[in-house]
């Protein structure tokens, strides 16, 4: 058992921190405040080669590993979680529901390699107003008409959706059927019919575009459905169970980077003739905290190994996911809490870690579901 990073996931480690650090801090406050993605930004991390990581060099991608881009993930999630969350869904969602299906190569390339390369984005088509954690109540159509099929319903929370060039959609191609009828189409932007409704306005990750699809009469070529109808339910399932290794090193990021600004405050701030870390109570707590950041960080290196490994990491990520999303909520609530009054004000970054941590706890699977998986494996 080997708990040291090989030289090539360090050189990545340090390749996102330098870019978050020197690109995505200057402004991070002011994206938030405003609401606003940079495309820009996206655009170099795509330049340094982090969106298409874990992916193959024949499909555009950089023929690395999950674990380097979890580590990816948690160093630009330290700094910016919303820039964090629009990466996962491209690399972990998008990326995910098209590497997964049974599309030809050929396929693949030609709707991945833009998006791994950070030309563009990507985003993931499942949850609907009735279809949340229930992802089997989808009502989206697809009917087969000569050689396309014609969809009809509406997505929503769907991040990058307004800012997206490619969009997986799950769609119902045999309705009877209900989540064995699911199957999954690749939806380019501009297709008549396919248009965003409305833009969310949203507690954290506010920089992050999250809104509706609308899909009315939307002519999609057959070639572009990319499951066996009715494989859909399966490919998202499986899709999800990467993802939650991508939002696990989100949240990750989140708790280590509030720790930090926690850190670096008791070193600094005094009260009654003293450093805030010389009261035990303070030094306790950060004590706990550290050991729970630490155990959050092993299991999710852990399931990114089970998924590179060709293990099977449906347990480990749904693990990952509840640690490391628990640990962001627990974190930056203390460190909001130990940095006092300062630690209200947005210039001392962790109100806003502490607003974005919240809805890691939400999406992609909320945690009550991690503890469905993990309990049905126990008692299988």
């Amino acid at each position: 058992m080997n708990f040291e990073l090989s030289k090539e996931h360090l050189a990545i480690q340090e390749t996102a921190r330098t870019f978050a650090t020197n690109e995505l801090l200057p402004g991070v406050v002011e994206r938030d405040e405003a609401g606003e993605f940079s495309m820009d930004l996206f655009h170099k991390m795509g330049d340094l080669g982090l969106i298409g990581l874990p992916y193959p060099e024949e499909v555009g991608g950089q023929g690395g590993d999950y674990l380097g881009y979890a580590l990816a993930v948690e160093e630009i999630s330290k700094v910016d979680a919303s820039m964090g969350i629009a990466y996962s869904v491209c690399t972990s969602l998008y990326g995910g529901s098209i590497m997964n299906s049974a599309a030809p190569v050929e396929k693949k390339r030609e709707v991945l390699q833009d998006v791994l390369s950070g030309k563009c984005m990507g985003s993931f088509g499942l949850t609907e107003p009735n279809a949340g954690s229930d992802a089997g109540g989808c009502i989206t159509v697809a009917e087969k008409d000569g050689d396309s099929y014609i969809l009809n319903g509406l997505k929503c929370f769907n991040t990058n959706g307004p800012l997206a060039e490619y969009t997986a959609v799950y769609a119902l191609t045999e309705p009877e059927k209900k989540s064995k009828g699911l199957s999954c189409f690749v939806v380019k932007k501009g297709t008549p019919g396919f248009t965003v409704g409305k833009v969310e306005n949203k507690m954290g990750i506010r920089c992050a575009q999250v809104s509706e699809m609308i899909l009315e009469n939307v002519r999609v070529p057959a070639e572009n459905m990319i499951t066996a109808s009715g494989d859909g339910f399966k490919l998202a399932m499986k899709t999800l169970d990467g993802g939650r290794i991508g939002v696990a090193a989100q949240g990750l990021g989140i708790a280590e980077g509030a720790f930090e600004i926690a850190k670096e405050y008791l070193k600094t701030r005094e009260q009654f003739g003293k450093p805030l870390y010389k009261n035990q109570y303070l030094a306790f707590k950060m004590a706990e905290l550290a050991m729970e950041i630490e155990s959050a960080k092993w299991m999710l290196y852990k399931a990114a190994t089970d998924k590179d490994s060709g293990k099977s990491y449906t347990q480990s990520a749904a693990k990952a996911k509840y640690l490391c999303t628990n640990a962001a909520m627990h974190v930056t609530t203390e460190a909001v809490q130990m940095l006092g009054g300062n630690g209200y004000m947005k210039e001392y970054h962790v109100e806003r870690m502490m607003r974005d941590a919240k809805i890691t706890q939400i999406y992609e699977g909320t945690n009550e579901i991690q503890k469905l998986i993990v309990s049905g494996a126990l008692f299988r």
